[in-house]
Parts: C-alpha cells; sequence; structure tokens
C-alpha cells in the first residue's frame, strides 16, 4: 500500500513538473546590427543641422515572459544600444552654445522597450501578437568643439502600438518575421524589423537563429526639448533562445 502511494506521489509530482514547464516560457535574445546613420536636430526650435555620420555597430538584448493565462498579457523587454558619431565644418548653435567651424557630434539615441501584448495565432505555420508598449529613451545628443561640449538630454517615453507576426514552413524550421513598434503619441516614431529564421529544436530549450533588416525612425519636435529627424538603419544578425 505504502509502495503504491509513493508511486501515485512520484507520478503526480511528475506530471505536475511536466505542466509547470509549460505554463510559463521564456525567450532571451540578442542581435547584432550594422546601421548607416542619417538626420539632423536642434535645440528646443532652432535650425536643424545635420553631419556626416559613421556607420556603427548597434546592440539590442530582450526577454520575454509568455504565459496561458488569456486575460493578463505576456511581457517583453528589449533594450537597444543606438550611438553614432558626426562631423560638421560649420555654424550651429546647440545645447546653450555657440559653435563655429569644425565640429563632432555624438548623438545616442538609446532606449528600452516595455512591450504587453497577447498572441492571436501560435502555431507551426503562423503566429500573431499585438499589443502595446512604451519606448523610454536614455541618451543624450552631444555636440563639441576644442573640448567645449553643448549637450541635450533625451529622457522621455513614446507610447507606441506593437505587432510581430511570423510564417513557417513546417517540417523544416524556417520563417520569416516582421516585429513593428509605431508611435502613437509621437506618430512618426516607428521602429521595425523584417527576416528570416531558422529553428532548432532541442531537450531543454529552442534556438532560433535570425536575420534581416531593421529600421527605427525618430522624427520628434520639442520632444525633452530636442527636436529631431534622426534614422538608424541596416542589416542585423542575432540569436533567441526559447524555453
Amino acid at each position: 500500500m505504502k509502495k503504491a502511494i509513493l508511486a501515485t506521489a512520484l507520478l503526480a509530482a511528475s506530471v505536475s513538473s511536466a505542466q509547470a514547464a509549460t505554463v510559463i516560457g521564456f525567450k532571451l535574445g540578442a542581435d547584432y546590427w550594422h546601421t548607416d546613420v542619417s538626420g539632423t536636430f536642434a535645440d528646443g526650435s532652432g535650425q536643424h543641422q545635420g553631419f556626416d555620420y559613421d556607420s556603427s555597430a548597434q546592440t539590442s538584448l530582450w526577454v520575454a515572459m509568455e504565459h496561458p493565462v488569456p486575460a493578463l498579457p505576456n511581457v517583453m523587454i528589449r533594450q537597444n544600444s543606438l550611438d553614432a558619431d558626426g562631423e560638421l565644418n560649420g555654424e550651429f548653435s546647440f545645447g546653450g552654445r555657440d559653435f563655429n567651424g569644425p565640429l563632432s557630434a555624438n548623438s545616442d539615441l538609446t532606449n528600452t522597450d516595455f512591450v504587453l501584448y497577447y498572441e492571436l495565432l501560435d502555431n507551426d505555420l503562423v503566429s500573431l501578437d499585438l499589443g502595446a508598449a512604451y519606448k523610454l529613451m536614455d541618451g543624450a545628443i552631444r555636440v563639441e568643439q576644442d573640448g567645449l561640449p553643448g549637450q541635450m538630454n533625451i529622457d522621455s517615453g513614446i507610447i507606441m502600438g506593437y505587432a510581430s507576426a511570423s510564417i513557417g514552413v513546417p517540417g523544416l524550421g524556417l520563417y520569416g518575421f516582421a516585429d513593428v513598434l509605431t508611435g502613437i503619441d509621437e506618430t512618426s516614431v516607428y521602429d521595425y524589423a523584417v527576416g528570416l529564421g531558422w529553428e532548432f529544436d532541442g531537450v531543454a530549450l529552442d534556438t532560433r537563429v535570425r536575420g534581416g533588416y531593421r529600421d527605427f525612425n525618430f522624427d520628434v519636435n520639442n520632444f525633452s526639448d530636442v527636436s529631431s529627424n534622426m534614422e538608424f538603419k541596416g542589416f542585423f544578425a542575432g540569436v533567441e533562445l526559447v524555453f
């Protein structure tokens, strides 16, 4: 009798453990993004000025948590490091300083996406997520000449709509995807990526290798007292772990 009870308890524990493994899932990912950078900026309502920017490497890191409770949204947090250096030979007023001559600029548009979303479809052929996001900017634009800087911090947030879709080829692990963030209160701000990926099934976790094209456009007026029309765009490659 005791052996039967023990066997039943062990079976129940194993079933419970298996179910718990499917109740909450996690995704961890990282992208390397090689960008061409262009655009203009100004402080307040000043005259916009464009700099000659170098191509630069950017990174994105994210974690997502998904669960089976229909009424509650899933959560993703993605940190995007965006930084570019540029040069200009001319006149410009920025950050309370007047410049004239060879200038250097650093445009740091680093931001973090806080995303709440629902899975409307989730199968081997098609998946579709819809939700909303808050893109919190945490950067600055800095203009410098002869070691004397003029700087404006960019530290406000943007409410955005979110959509993510993928179409897979069953049995091959190949899929195409598109991820879109589009501004609601700042309608000219968007951040989208399209590409292809390959998923490799594992025992404890699945691995996804992905690559594609991403475009982040930051077109704002008097945002943290800065007006800007900056764009970071280029090809990326990355990996995502699903468990």
